[in-house]
């Protein structure tokens, strides 16, 4: 049987990283942790648990974090997860049949099923969320600082529904807010570099329109209270996001200061 690599981007997550690594020990030939420099005990908890620490910065390029993680692995085949996944049984007994029959021909997707406050996200477009998770690494690599692309020479497959990872996006209202405050700031620069720009309009209409197929047309209703939550708060993300484009690269001056002099 073929081995994987195990691959794990870590910063300050010793609540998270034991359960995450626990969770794949049934399938990985080795676990390796790309280390942020982390300043409380994931080196350690990682180390304890039999993964390998490897520490570098990740200075912003997710993408750059990930092609050197593969850079690291010691197997034929790598698997990416997040601190903030787990491995369920039904995944892992896939990705061992993968493992025996060794077809590099092919990378797979795995779906996600997320939980916040206890509850699983399935409708609002939050399930099944397939990510490309399991590819050879030979000539494989990683592109983006955002929202990474694998590169590989490999045709796409998906898992089963049933094989899925389990995610935990948020780990509460700060965290979440940080996060929309984040992605919104690098989704406007993102879409200023593309050479394009928003109007009050896009304000307008975007931020509706998002949060109406969220809640209605992918079904977030069916989630109950959290699925109310979730769409109306995509209705302030969508909309934060073309307020930060609009804005983007104009100085907030105080008018009511004098000009520095020269």
């Amino acid at each position: 049987m073929a081995k994987v690599s195990v691959l794990i981007l870590a910063k300050n997550e010793e609540k998270f990283i034991g359960a995450c690594i626990k969770s794949v020990k049934d399938f990985a030939g080795e676990v390796v942790v790309i280390d942020d420099f982390s300043i409380d005990a994931t080196a350690k908890i990682s180390a304890e648990l039999g993964a390998r620490v490897v520490q570098r910065a990740l200075a912003g390029d997710w993408g750059g974090q990930q092609t050197f993680a593969i850079q690291q692995a010691k197997f034929d085949w790598v698997f990416f997860i997040d601190a903030d996944e787990r491995s369920t049984p039904e995944l892992s007994a896939e990705i061992k049949k993968i493992l025996a029959a060794d077809d590099k021909k092919f990378a797979y997707r795995t779906a996600r099923l997320s939980y916040f406050w206890g509850q699983p996200l399935k409708h609002g477009g939050w399930f099944p969320d397939y990510v490309t998770r399991l590819f050879p690494t030979e000539g494989s690599y990683v592109t983006g600082f955002v929202h990474p692309q694998i590169h590989h020479a490999c045709e796409e497959k998906n898992f089963p529904e049933s094989a899925y990872l389990v995610h935990y996006p948020y780990r509460d209202w700060n965290h979440y807010f940080n996060k929309l405050n984040f992605y919104t700031t690098l989704a406007a620069k993102k879409a200023h570099e593309q050479g394009n720009s928003a109007n009050i309009l896009d304000m307008i209409l975007h931020p509706i329109w998002a949060s109406f197929r969220m809640y209605f047309l992918r079904g977030g209703f069916l989630d109950g209270m959290i699925g109310f939550v979730l769409a109306g708060f995509h209705y302030f993300y969508t909309m934060a996001k073309y307020v930060k484009l609009y804005y983007y690269g104009k100085e907030n001056v105080h008018v009511t200061e004098e000009a520095e002099d020269v």
